[in-house]
């Protein structure tokens, strides 16, 4: 009865540990987000058209590992994603062969199979190393994919793709977008990885700022 009292007594402190660390991660991830810690609202907010869907936009790049490893969470989040929200992807181009790839997005957006194959160009630069910023190279894995080389060289070249481009070199100078992945909502409240800790917490991060813009919303 003694030495069963003394392991009581000695395993009693761990499992309070145990137990307050527990309710610590519990009541973390229930407490709101702070500002100026998990997000920042923009100084400058970008007009949303009134009566349209929440934006959420995703500036981003395929040659960007980072993105890569966000990848899935943000699959995922889609999947999910509340009805009055509308997801948008912005690749930025802060080098030049990151130029090529944002040409990739657009083609494969173009196309109507880039919510299919993202997660297939990240896997073929980032664990394939597949250099796909080569139009070639790029011509070539999408007929490997089933595509057609030729619609997809068209498009690819075409002026509409230059014009996205350049409207996506604007807008991530819009919002002065310094790294990536980066989540605008609304055009008001910004965050990312960095400031929620991890690319898992980046979906909730997303859904309470969706809600706080929703809340802040001009009601109908």
């Amino acid at each position: 009865m003694s030495s069963m009292h003394t392991l009581f007594r000695r395993l009693l402190p761990f499992a309070a540990a145990l137990f307050t660390a527990a309710t610590f991660v519990g009541g973390a991830a229930a407490q709101e987000l702070i500002e100026g810690k998990q997000y920042v609202r923009i100084r400058n907010p970008q007009p949303i058209a009134p009566g349209k869907k929440i934006e959420v936009i995703e500036f981003f790049s395929y040659g960007c590992p980072h993105c890569a490893d966000l990848e899935p969470e943000i699959q995922n989040w889609v999947k999910t994603a509340p009805a009055d929200v509308q997801f948008v992807r912005v690749p930025v181009m802060f080098q030049e062969r990151w130029v090529a790839l944002a040409k990739v997005y657009y083609t494969l957006d173009a196309l109507g199979v880039e919510p299919k194959l993202s997660p297939e160009v990240f896997a073929a630069i980032h664990k394939n190393g597949t250099n796909l910023a080569s139009d070639k190279n790029f011509l070539d894995w999408a007929a490997s994919k089933g595509l057609d080389r030729k619609k997809v060289e068209d498009m690819y070249n075409s002026f509409a793709i230059g014009g996205k481009i350049n409207k996506a070199r604007a807008e991530a100078q819009q919002y002065n977008v310094q790294s990536v992945p980066l989540v605008v909502v609304d055009g008001k409240f910004m965050t990312a990885t960095d400031k929620v800790g991890s690319h898992a917490a980046l979906p909730a991060a997303i859904n309470a700022l969706i809600a706080k813009a929703r809340a802040e919303r001009p009601k109908s």
